[in-house]
């Protein structure tokens, strides 16, 4: 009787298990994996193991008190520009009545000074120098007006939390840019309304500690990228020779021209002219792609985005190395200085002019032209190439082009 009742629970144990279904949902992050594998074996339980992502496609702007202050980031020395800052700064002030912040320097823009419609609401607009006017805790919206060098701008602003960034396409490529100003009206209003998606651009912390500052109060360069840090060789004639660390252990050593390492919005930046793989903005991720790597078999990678990286100069190397910032903050690594590279707390929260995945495909087919080709041609049955049947031999097309003859 034991043994027939344990045949049964054995039954029914299986018959629950076929019975169970995991089903994908719609979700830009992996499934959560069933923490058991097979009759005996499963994941050990601790507290490390327990962390709460949230679902990047259901991340969409929300406002708990109305915003107040805007700050307008215009792409310099393009005429193009002018007019739409101009429609747009003054509909803000009289329609939207808001506070609106300009840098200083678009002030004594030569151009902007002869506009007559520019000097009726000149003196209503808040302005500020870069590197010397701290904008934290001022700022509730920001709004780019140019290329994607705008939106790099706005995030070297902010080194902390970053107001969520509308972007207008009015520069060259507009990859980080989805949004087109003609109707810009109604795009903003539905963003101030709350009616917009999210893109929460993740940025790296990069670190560089002196060799000679290891022991001095002096604080270390301590900056935010939002597309990449550039370790290369400089001016040098000789091959980098920089050493990877990843956690602190001793992954490869970098023999070339140098090391990309760069955010998943980077990814489409200097990394894809290197070779490396195109990485969409939600992925948790930190990519390193060599910069003409003296090795056939050195491939880019990505490694997970709560790794540390650091990057040092070999101590055997025959010249130092040179480190950039999103292109900005160009400065030299000397033989026992180090760079170390992780994942910010403070990403970018860029609005979607559609939502996360169509944004980003369309910028890759509008912008790089991805996977773009001409069509190939269907077969025509008239065509001569169907004229010959699959039964034709080659002695029966012999023959006829013998009676041909």
């Amino acid at each position: 009787m034991k043994k027939g009742w344990s045949l049964l629970r054995l039954t029914a144990i299986t018959r629950a298990r076929r019975s169970t279904v995991v089903r994908r949902t719609r979700s830009l992050n992996a499934p959560s994996p069933v923490p058991q594998f097979g009759p005996c074996g499963r994941i050990m339980k601790n507290s490390a193991m327990v962390i709460t992502i949230q679902d990047p496609a259901s991340q969409r702007l929300t406002w708990y008190k109305p915003p107040l202050t805007v700050l307008v980031i215009k792409k310099l020395r393009d005429v193009s520009v002018l007019q739409p800052f101009v429609q747009l700064v003054q509909w803000l002030i009289q329609e939207k009545r808001m506070v609106v912040f300009v840098e200083q320097s678009v002030m004594e823009d030569t151009l902007l000074m002869n506009n007559s419609e520019f000097g009726l609401i000149k003196e209503k607009l808040m302005t500020f120098r870069d590197g010397k006017d701290d904008l934290t805790d001022k700022i509730d919206f920001i709004i780019c007006l140019g290329g994607d060098g705008t939106l790099l701008y706005a995030s070297l602003l902010f080194q902390q939390s970053v107001p969520p960034v509308m972007a207008f396409h009015l520069g060259s490529l507009g990859f980080l840019t989805p949004f087109q100003f003609d109707n810009f009206e109604e795009q903003v209003t539905n963003v101030l309304e709350g009616h917009a998606a999210l893109t929460l651009r993740s940025r790296l912390r990069c670190i560089i500690v002196r060799k000679n500052e290891e022991t001095s109060h002096k604080p270390p360069t301590n900056l935010l990228v939002l597309n990449e840090v550039v370790v290369d060789r400089g001016p040098s004639p000789y091959l980098s020779n920089i050493d990877l660390f990843l956690d602190g252990k001793h992954i490869t050593s970098v023999q070339g021209d140098g090391l990309i390492v760069s955010t998943p919005t980077g990814s489409t930046a200097y990394a894809v002219a290197a070779g490396a793989s195109m990485i969409h903005p939600s992925v948790p991720a930190i990519m390193v792609t060599p910069i003409c790597p003296h090795s056939l078999s050195f491939r880019p990678i990505v490694v997970p985005a709560g790794v540390e990286l650091k990057i040092c100069v070999s101590p055997d190397s025959r010249n130092t190395s040179w480190v950039s910032f999103d292109g900005r903050n160009r400065q030299e690594l000397f033989h026992g200085d180090s760079l170390t590279v992780t994942t910010s707390v403070y990403p970018v929260p860029s609005i979607c002019s559609q939502d996360q995945i169509s944004d980003w495909f369309d910028s890759l087919a509008e912008c790089l032209h991805w996977n773009v080709r001409k069509r190939q041609k269907h077969l025509d049955e008239l065509s001569d190439l169907t004229h010959s049947s699959s039964n034709d031999t080659l002695d029966s097309l012999d023959h006829t082009d013998h009676i041909d003859s």
